[in-house]
């Protein structure tokens, strides 16, 4: 049985990442009474549509998800799972939030990565990092009319961009994987204590 590198470890956990925003995004146009053709649409936009348009405003085309089929399968099988466990998955909402932030974990460190190979900035990158992570979730909420959750008060992006920096601070250190996975680590730690201690950006008027 072949061993798994550390590629493809990364690969299963941005694979996990796009299937638990796509049943968020799912659930969330559910919850707005949307059709079975609105809940794809969302849940598609929401898992995926970060990662476009990075690749779009990075020049990289075809985009990703169009060149491996395993991320439309992904988004399928997360649209059965939202219509048919519905109930079961919401009283998982804990674990959803672990899995939704390794996730902008994952988009966050893969943005900036795939940045960088292009041989942009590392402004832009972080940037592009950030977009990778949050703008699905960011399309998702206005097509449902609701308030971006970068727009709130809560300490979202701003864990993506440190994140961000602490790959790119920490690229020339220490391994590469190593240097993945910690920077992974970095934007989890910060995000779940953001929200376990109501941490927030919001300056008082």
């Amino acid at each position: 049985m072949k061993e798994m590198t550390e590629l493809d470890w990364l690969y299963y956990l941005d694979i996990l990442g796009v299937l638990v925003f796509a049943i968020s995004g799912a659930l969330t146009a559910i919850d707005n009474d949307f059709d079975i053709v609105g809940s794809t649409v969302i849940g598609f936009i929401t898992a995926l549509g970060g990662g476009t348009l990075r690749d779009i405003l990075i020049g990289e085309t075809p985009v990703g998800w169009m060149l491996d089929s395993n991320y439309l399968i992904c988004v399928v099988v997360a649209i059965v799972l939202s219509y048919t466990f519905k109930g079961s998955i919401i009283k998982l909402k804990r674990s959803m939030f672990l899995f939704d932030t390794i996730g902008i974990g994952v988009f966050t460190v893969l943005g900036v990565q795939k940045t960088l190979s292009h041989d942009l900035e590392i402004p832009v990158a972080l940037m592009m990092g950030v977009v990778s992570a949050v703008f699905g979730g960011v399309i998702r909420d206005v097509l449902t009319n609701e308030i971006p959750l970068i727009f709130r008060k809560e300490v979202y992006a701003s864990a993506c961009l440190l994140g961000g920096s602490v790959f790119v601070a920490l690229d020339y250190f220490i391994s590469h994987f190593s240097n993945v996975y910690l920077s992974i680590l970095v934007v989890i730690v910060i995000r779940y204590l953001s929200v376990k201690y109501n941490w927030s950006l919001k300056l008082k008027a």
